[in-house]
């Protein structure tokens, strides 16, 4: 780094910078500008001019197809529990061991702008800095999604964003998915439960959703579902109080974790592992790829490994949140993906969109490179900031030994065999309304639960066309045959 200035970062608000031109030619006046006299026109050598407009038609980035508008903080992770019978993944080796992290909250379907107490799930995405690489947890705050099949993602998602033809949200089309694809209903219960619209990210849990493999070095391995629940207790907004704070202030998900920091008082999540056996996972009745399906906690307890904490607030937003990049693909030795075929999907679509949006150089931006990297075999490309590896040859080379070390085997004990083929998941059948109809009778052990989620779904569906509003009151009737005609009647009293 000789001769190179210290970083914008490093300065303290009590010194006083030279103020500079990109270059870092120093400027007397940042607000002048050079013209022929008085009042004659720019001139084309005023670099410090040209320079600020052109930076300024370049600041916005692609924002996220998905989980556009977030918020994020920094924390460590600190293994509670001895879990080392079931893993070999070494962050997770040793009481006490603590691993610095920034987790990253967000909504799913809303555009960057929209508001933080819109209906909606919630993104709990978490960077681990291990010290075998980075370790992302993508996951959400709810246990299951809306789908199984991953070629259904970009079209759900398009029937969540905005009519192509009128550019606003549309609930025909919403619903018209949804009650066109009764795998869905699950997800439904939640989301139009008054968790859909949590009172704040510190008041909410994470679940990974999907099923993950732990793999030991001699190649056996343990399927595994990982849940945070908040030490700060489950809050939540009803209908009405997430629409108000909407327009009183949409920011107030970003502004109450950003303040709590501040102030001292850190969240906290209890860290929870649900695990089976490949042979309990062949006799379980759920199949544990499926999406759509919850491994009961009476059947498959949780056990305790971690808490996760957020104690330090980011420096500036769009360096350490904004191009902050997850992927479900990002893992370390002792961990695995399993068949999950949304999952398979998701270990390429996020990487993917991560080289859209920020450069294919994304993993040296500052948030996102692990502690330790050296892949001289991977160079060039736009934004290749950290040197590109110097005179280090671009292959294996004789002439620089590199170490190679040895981690597990790759599914050393899974095999499978099989023609290719065109498949899509189960066809929808009665087990797919058992685990929403047991959430329905869950929301009934609390007080105006059940009539929340009425009162929620008829607000929404009431602004769809009557065709598709039939269509869904027949999915919830499949569920339970009370709550789909509680639904029929409060939103058709809604209907405009």
């Amino acid at each position: 780094m000789g001769g190179q200035p210290a970083p914008a970062s490093t300065y303290r608000y009590n010194e006083k910078p030279t103020y500079t031109t990109s270059n870092g030619a120093p400027v007397n006046n940042p607000h002048a500008f050079q013209r022929v006299g008085p009042m004659g026109p720019l001139l084309l050598q005023d670099f410090h001019l040209i320079d600020q407009l052109s930076h300024f038609d370049r600041e916005r980035i692609p924002e996220r197809v998905v989980h556009a508008k977030g918020a994020g903080a920094y924390g460590e992770f600190e293994v509670t529990h001895d879990i080392s019978d079931i893993t070999s993944i070494d962050m997770l080796l040793g009481v006490g061991k603590k691993t610095k992290c920034i987790t990253r909250f967000s909504t799913v379907g809303g555009e960057k702008g929209s508001a933080d107490t819109a209906r909606d799930p919630r993104g709990f995405a978490i960077k681990f800095y291990t010290e075998e690489g980075n370790w992302d947890w993508v996951f959400n705050n709810t246990p299951i999604f809306f789908l199984r099949d991953p070629t259904n993602f970009p079209l759900f998602i398009h029937t969540q964003k905005r009519n192509p033809q009128t550019n606003l949200k549309d609930a025909t089309m919403f619903w018209d998915y949804l009650s066109s694809h009764h795998e869905s209903v699950h997800q439904l219960m939640h989301l139009f439960s008054d968790r859909g619209t949590p009172y704040s990210y510190r008041h909410m849990n994470g679940y990974s959703g999907h099923t993950t493999k732990w793999v030991k070095p001699d190649g056996s391995y343990v399927y595994t579902q990982i849940h945070l629940k908040t030490d700060q207790g489950i809050k939540t907004f009803n209908n009405e109080e997430a629409s108000k704070m909407s327009a009183d202030n949409p920011d107030w998900n970003t502004q109450d974790l950003f303040e709590a920091i501040q102030r001292g008082e850190h969240p906290s999540w209890t860290v929870y592992v649900q695990v089976l056996t490949p042979e309990q996972a062949k006799k379980f009745r759920w199949n544990v790829f499926d999406l759509t399906k919850v491994w009961p906690q009476g059947e498959v307890p949780l056990r305790p490994f971690g808490r996760l904490t957020l104690n330090r607030n980011p420096e500036n937003y769009f360096a350490e949140i904004e191009q902050a990049a997850f992927s479900p693909s990002h893992l370390v030795p002792g961990v695995e993906p399993s068949a999950d075929p949304v999952l398979q999907s998701r270990l390429f679509s996020y990487p993917d969109t991560h080289r859209h949006r920020l450069g294919v150089n994304y993993q040296q931006i500052p948030v996102n490179a692990p502690l330790h990297a050296f892949n001289p075999f991977q160079r060039d490309g736009g934004m290749a900031v950290n040197g590109n590896y110097g005179a280090n040859p671009n292959y294996p080379s004789n002439y620089r030994p590199l170490t190679y070390k040895r981690v597990n085997p790759a599914a050393a004990k899974e095999e499978w065999v099989g023609r290719a083929v065109y498949d899509v998941f189960a066809e929808v059948n009665d087990d797919d309304y058992v685990q929403p109809k047991g959430l329905w009778e869950v929301l009934g052990r609390t007080p105006g639960q059940q009539d929340n989620f009425v009162h929620n779904v008829a607000v929404h569906l009431s602004g769809a066309h009557e065709a598709t509003r039939n269509r869904t009151y027949e999915m919830f009737k499949k569920v339970d045959a009370g709550l789909g005609a509680k639904i029929q009647a409060a939103t058709e009293k809604e209907v405009k």
